[in-house]
């Protein structure tokens, strides 16, 4: 259970990789950087920046050792916390799996919920104790996303767009990791051209999709639809009220409760 947790901490963020062939490169590196970075810097006052999204989600994980594939759907919300600038904020989020099994995996910046319920059980965890603000921490590209570029090392993919044309960016983490090999993301041709031509973030948002890769092989990617931001989304619509009867389990040591 710990590394689903995990994967999914370092997925929230991004968008899955289609089949990819070359293409002419009609933009530069930088403008795909920017185009990708602009919408969720921290300082940015534009009507463009990204606050919250939601959105329905297809998985698909790939075991590489066994060549086997599990495939899932949902519905996730994610809202950026940027109140705090004594550290690095952790995003909210809840993702809402239908298959392969209900889960429901919850945070709200401070503590994470994961529940299942054919388990009877909720695995309840203080995130807050143990996310330090680390420049090179892979996972800080949750709340990085405006400076991915300082965590990460960037470059074109291969190929370097997708079937419809869109950019595909290779990311690597700048320190070792023992969860996250690279990441390749599909940045949306029209945003690219659209913050090309104003020379600023625009109003289409730009991740189309994501591939992650652990240092095993191991994938997974993840296809969003029906992208909605900027609803405005409540803080409480991130806390878990763990259902009458669900036993709670808390792996930090504070013990079992009902």
């Amino acid at each position: 259970m710990n590394r689903i947790v995990l994967l999914v901490l370092v997925l929230v963020a991004f968008f899955p990789l289609p089949q990819m062939v070359s293409a002419k490169e009609d933009v530069s590196l930088q403008d795909v950087i920017q185009t990708l970075e602009g919408p969720f810097k921290a300082n940015s006052a534009t009507p463009s920046a990204i606050a919250d999204f939601q959105a329905d989600f297809l998985q698909e994980s790939r075991v590489a050792s066994l060549d086997r594939v599990q495939k899932g759907h949902g519905r996730v919300t994610v809202k950026f916390d940027r109140t705090r600038s004594d550290r690095v904020s952790r995003p909210l989020f809840r993702w809402e799996y239908d298959q392969p099994t209900r889960q429901e995996i919850v945070s709200n910046g401070k503590t994470m919920w994961v529940y299942v319920p054919e388990n009877h059980q909720v695995i309840q965890s203080d995130i807050e104790a143990s996310a330090q603000p680390r420049a090179d921490d892979p996972l800080a590209f949750l709340t990085g996303l405006g400076n991915l570029s300082r965590d990460f090392q960037i470059a074109w993919a291969s190929p370097n767009r997708d079937e419809q044309g869109n950019p595909v960016l290779e990311l690597r983490p700048r320190q070792p990791s023992a969860v996250l090999q690279k990441l390749l993301v599909v940045v949306a041709k029209d945003a690219v051209a659209e913050a090309t031509r104003r020379g600023k973030p625009g109003s289409i948002f730009p991740i189309l999709s994501t591939t992650v890769y652990d240092p095993s092989d191991n994938s997974t990617r993840i296809e969003f639809s029906g992208v909605r931001v900027n609803r405005r989304l409540p803080d409480s619509h991130f806390n878990f009220v763990p259902p009458k009867g669900v036993e709670v389990v808390r792996p930090t040591g504070q013990g079992v409760g009902f």
